[in-house]
């Protein structure tokens, strides 16, 4: 496996519990504002790991295969 498939499988592995936090904050926002700001937080770092692997992942050269 590449490193860029590796980057594409970890930033997919991110987008996926990245969306289950926003609709954990979503969800929690009428019944429990700290926890749905902790998980809106969570998200946020997430956002920001996914952007930095987006990032890599265009600048990693193709595979020659």
């Amino acid at each position: 496996m590449s490193r860029r498939d590796k980057l594409k499988q970890q930033q997919l592995k991110l987008n996926k519990r990245y969306k289950q936090l926003v609709e954990e904050a979503y969800n929690l926002r009428q019944t429990n504002h700290e926890e749905s700001d902790q998980s809106e937080y969570r998200a946020l770092k997430l956002l920001d790991k996914l952007n930095k692997l987006k990032f890599l992942v265009r600048d990693s050269p193709q595979s020659l295969s």
